[in-house]
């Protein structure tokens, strides 16, 4: 794994990576190395044991508690969510069930329309991002948004499902959303080194993320954290941390359905709604994984990325191979360029594994 070792290590030198990276085939671990620094200001390293912001990694957690209350006869897929939170007077269709939200097939207007060219960072102008802290604080900034689509019309990446997805397990379980996380996800799943933390208080191990601030010919003139681009503690949609090899596990738990009943986690990895055509792949999302399919209809891969400000990472799987790659970034950019380099060495059989 030279090779592997070689181009993170130039990427980094060139303040391009700064991150974890972590390869397993089949159980047993082929690469983990760590790159770059988890706090530039200090020039701390990253470690294999750093804790990363997962941004909307986070939305498969809240899959899987939202679905752990499927199993227990609590929800079902079919529920609107109208029927568990009181929504009237509200933007949001009551034939928006469960599913819709799951799938991303929902057609709620997001609280921040990235496909549309709106910012997330720009939601914090008129509201301080330390003011949002508990899960339905999110509410005011999209339920009165007009909705995109009809349910089930079709697929739309969209943040605040999640957010009423956490609303619909704090309600049913009498629990705060990250508790029920922590307790029913994380501690079954053997992700001990995961939780929430809130970045205005001191906690061991976090990584503090920054981005690059370019000159016009592509020079570094500084750098800039994203402290003032996204609430200060994680939420349904975004924000846990956890090591790459606690990310590894949580899938891990999915395939040996740890945390959900056979079909529930067999359904996690099949593909359930169709999103879009793209470069000869067809582009499919389930409850929280996007599935690459080829040509041919076979699924090359599946994963779930995440990106914020200072942030961005992703865990792979290629069933074909059985490797899964985890990519752990203090940069926004970080995770992108490298994420396709080894998914092109992994797929040709080039990668030594």
């Amino acid at each position: 794994m030279r090779q592997v070792h070689d181009y993170f290590a130039d990427l980094t030198a060139r303040d391009e990576y700064s991150g974890v990276v972590r390869i397993t085939q089949g159980r047993a671990e082929r690469f983990a190395e760590a790159y770059g620094f988890a706090n530039r200001a200090w020039e701390i390293p990253n470690t294999l044991d750093t804790r990363f912001d997962t941004a909307s990694i986070t939305k498969l957690f809240t899959s899987a508690a939202a679905l752990q209350l499927v199993d227990a006869g609590r929800l079902a897929l079919d529920t609107p969510i109208h029927d568990i939170l009181d929504l009237r007077d509200t933007a949001i269709d009551p034939r928006v069930t469960v599913f819709h939200l799951l799938t991303h097939t929902s057609g709620i207007g997001d609280d921040c329309e990235e496909e549309d060219g709106e910012r997330y960072e720009d939601l914090w102008i008129d509201r301080p991002n330390y003011s949002v802290r508990q899960t339905a604080d999110f509410l005011p900034q999209f339920v009165n948004k007009p909705a995109n689509f009809a349910p089930g019309e079709k697929a739309r990446y969209c943040n605040c499902s999640f957010v009423l997805l956490g609303l619909a397990i704090e309600k049913l379980t009498g629990h705060t959303f990250r508790d029920v996380v922590t307790d029913r996800v994380f501690k079954p799943a053997g992700m001990a080194d995961s939780g929430f933390f809130a970045t205005d208080e001191v906690h061991p191990r976090l990584a503090e993320g920054a981005d690059p601030i370019r000159s016009d010919d592509g020079s570094i003139l500084g750098w800039k954290r994203g402290i003032y681009s996204f609430p200060p503690i994680g939420s349904p949609d975004s924000g846990a941390y956890v090591t790459a090899a606690d990310l590894e596990r949580f899938l891990i738990s999915i395939h040996d359905a740890t945390l959900l009943s056979r079909e529930l986690s067999d359904a996690f990895l099949t593909p359930q709604v169709d999103d879009c055509e793209m470069d000869g792949w067809t582009r499919k999302y389930a409850f929280g994984l996007w599935f690459y399919i080829d040509a041919g209809g076979e699924i090359v891969c599946y994963e779930k990325e995440g990106v914020n400000a200072g942030v961005s990472g992703l865990i792979r799987h290629f069933p074909q191979q059985d490797v899964t790659i985890v990519l752990l970034s203090t940069m926004e950019d970080g995770v992108w360029k490298p994420a396709w380099w080894l998914h092109k060495r992994i797929v040709s059989g080039e990668l030594d594994l």
